[in-house]
């Protein structure tokens, strides 16, 4: 479920409260709208997420939300990026900055 490029910054974004398509976008200047309607799908069709339509038909929008089995990744989620942060060689960020990122990935994820 995560072997697709963009899986998981969008899952990342949904746990940290973001919702809609433009917020995807906010941070990821080069995910294209068919690809990340793609992965949205993607995502609905494992049921990761849920999609609701909001507003009426002259003004209109859609919401993404986690379902249960979404908000069970949390913990892989975290692990994942823990491993990166300390374990891949190459990572020249300094240990103050890891654990930074860790403290953040914690709150939203944890």
């Amino acid at each position: 479920m995560l072997s697709r490029k963009w899986v998981f910054g969008i899952m990342k974004d949904l746990f940290a409260g973001k919702k809609h398509f433009t917020e995807f976008k906010e941070d990821k200047p080069t995910l294209s709208n068919v690809v990340l309607s793609d992965t949205l799908k993607y995502l609905e069709n494992q049921e990761l997420i849920t999609k609701k339509l909001i507003g009426d038909d002259s003004k209109r929008s859609t919401e993404y939300y986690l379902t249960e089995k979404g908000r069970k990744m949390n913990k892989i989620l975290y692990e994942m990026v823990i491993f990166g942060l300390y374990e891949l060689e190459g990572d020249l960020r300094d240990d103050d900055f890891k654990e930074e990122i860790r403290k953040g990935y914690e709150k939203i994820l944890l």
